[in-house]
């Protein structure tokens, strides 16, 4: 039976992998998180609360951010791995970040993802701590907190073109067609025991409040009526999004 990994990379004799580049959307992670730090980037101490340590994408994720904070910031202060992505765990490591670092020791907080950026939202606003957070996936909480102010960045993923063509592959693979015409590459898988698995990984952008109308709204990720609720309305309206 032939097998297409859709988003996450599977281990074994894989006929074709469709996902985004995780490495880069690392690398936009850490950029968003350097220019929402703006200038005081170099002597800023950042916490990277990470994602589940058994996500064949969260180690690429990571390893993208790091290529990119490592360079930019002062030093990643705190680090952890979250199980499951779990937001509540994400919460409870930032709690301890905080009591580690202190208050004033904390300048900005990189979250793998938008749930588990929502648990530090949480955590810091406890203490009554402000300072940059991002998330990815560009759910709908996540966009919610942007708009709002809670939350800096996210990253968007269009999610349609992966789709689409991950059911093209499967179609040309049931009728015996070439897929090279929809893979642009090859990678091997993350034991190293399959090689050479034909991929197609996509690109995504990294948005803040002001990207949401020509991104979430236009392709229309979620209806107007979903995010500007009533708690979002007046950030709605600031938005130009109505």
């Amino acid at each position: 039976m032939k097998v297409v990994a859709y988003d996450r990379l599977a281990e074994g004799p894989l006929a074709a992998y469709v996902s985004y580049d995780n490495e880069k959307i690392g690398r936009l992670q850490g950029g968003a998180m350097v220019k929402a730090l703006g200038s005081e980037a170099k002597d800023a101490n950042v916490v990277m609360i990470n994602g589940s340590p058994t996500d064949p994408n969260a180690p690429f994720f990571k390893k993208g951010a790091h290529s990119v904070l490592d360079k930019k910031v002062k030093k990643i202060a705190y680090e952890q791995d979250i199980p499951d992505w779990s937001p509540d765990e994400a919460n409870k490591k930032m709690s301890s970040a905080i009591d580690k670092l202190g208050k004033d020791g904390i300048q900005g907080v990189y979250a793998a993802n938008d749930g588990m950026a929502g648990g530090v939202i949480t955590a810091l606003k406890q203490r009554g701590i402000k300072v940059p957070v991002g998330g990815q996936d560009a759910e709908l909480a996540g966009v919610q907190r942007l708009l709002s102010g809670d939350q800096d960045y996210t990253i968007y993923k269009e999610i349609k073109p992966e789709a689409e063509t991950t059911a093209e592959i499967a179609v040309a693979l049931l009728k015996g067609k070439a897929i090279e015409p929809l893979t642009d590459r090859k990678v091997d898988s993350l034991s190293g025991d399959f090689k050479g698995i034909p991929a197609k990984l996509f690109d995504a952008q990294a948005i803040t409040k002001n990207e949401v109308a020509d991104t979430i709204i236009k392709d229309k990720v979620y209806k107007v009526s979903e995010i500007c609720t009533a708690q979002y309305k007046k950030a709605c309206d600031t938005a130009g999004i109505k």
